[in-house]
């Protein structure tokens, strides 16, 4: 099978800047760039389990300030973050949850500031926001993984591991079976196209990655290999999120696709007038011409894989396969 390459291999401009890896002992910043923590019985809970990765906590200074849904105003949570990545005893910066707020700090960011310093940042959900930005605007790689308040159960650990530590590329792979029944059923391949791809890995949730569309934080996606998520949200919601990308010209632009976890995914009205979540995606992307498959373990679920973000990695439709072939960190 012959492997689409993608037509750039490195960022508009550079080639992509990595952070340095971690080691034990470092110091991790921790910051709230959308939702807030309720109190600081989470905020312990929290440092708790950054102590259990051999890591050093350091709490943003406004971590517990609370403006309605957000973790305080956009200057102040913007201010939390840049503080981080101004400060050199902090060695990577990890959000301690997701929400809705992400986007709003992205005016108030320095990121020639965050270019000359860069550091690993690590968070998913509407973080997305933040790896897309970073990609786009400084050119940082970064990792779409759990955030702090994760449950962190050992495949989650391990895979954030390898590439925040250990600097490794490894290839992550379709679970065969998830289920107690029969047949094994879980969250097994379902190959829209076949064929092997390569390219830069772009992507993170669905929602805040179409709501990024039109704005200049959005990477280029020529030749890249996109990867999705998402949680909660309808088949038609979906199916419209995707439709945009399509209409904006990026599904037309991209190498492959890489579908991770639908988690709830329905309608809660149900009823057989909706299509299937599994048939918005087939119809949408099987007609794309480029490899493009789903069921890795990417998103909303407590077992999740840390992806790279930014960096060179292949994917094998058929086999379901994402190989990384490049360290995300120096």
């Amino acid at each position: 099978m012959r492997t689409r390459v993608a037509a750039r291999e490195t960022l508009p401009g550079s080639a992509p800047k990595r952070p340095p890896h971690l080691r034990e002992g470092d110091v991790l910043g921790l910051v709230a760039p959308a939702g807030f923590v309720a109190d600081r019985f989470g905020i312990a809970d929290i440092e708790a389990t950054v102590r259990a990765m051999g890591l050093v906590p350091k709490a943003a200074p406004n971590l517990l300030a609370r403006e309605g849904y957000l973790a305080g105003s956009d200057e102040t949570r913007a201010k939390d973050l840049m503080a981080m990545f101004a400060d050199d005893e902090v060695r990577a910066i990890m959000a301690v949850r997701g929400g809705w707020g992400s986007a709003r700090l992205l005016p108030y960011l320095d990121f020639a500031a965050i270019a000359r310093k860069p550091k690993l940042f690590t968070g998913f959900s509407d973080n997305t926001a933040l790896h897309l930005a970073l990609t786009a605007r400084s050119g940082v790689t970064s990792i779409h993984g759990p955030n702090a308040a994760a449950s962190w159960p050992p495949q989650a650990w391990d895979a954030f591991r390898r590439l925040a530590f250990d600097k490794a590329t490894p290839t992550y792979t379709v679970p065969s079976s998830n289920g107690p029944d029969l047949a094994g059923r879980g969250p097994a391949l379902r190959t829209f196209h076949g064929g092997k791809a390569r390219g830069r890995l772009l992507g993170g949730n669905l929602t805040v990655l179409s709501a990024l569309v039109g704005t200049p934080y959005l990477p280029d996606f020529a030749g890249a290999i996109l990867f999705l998520e998402d949680t909660h949200e309808s088949e038609y919601r979906i199916d419209r999120m995707l439709t945009q990308l399509a209409l904006a010209g990026i599904l037309d632009t991209v190498a492959g696709v890489v579908v991770g976890q639908c988690t709830q995914c329905h309608n809660p009205d149900g009823g057989y007038a909706n299509f299937t979540v599994y048939e918005v995606l087939d119809r949408r992307f099987s007609g794309l011409g480029v490899p493009a498959f789903q069921g890795a373990m990417i998103g909303h679920i407590a077992q999740q894989v840390s992806i790279p973000v930014g960096v060179i990695a292949e994917i094998d439709a058929d086999a379901g396969t994402l190989r990384i072939l490049e360290p995300v960190v120096s």
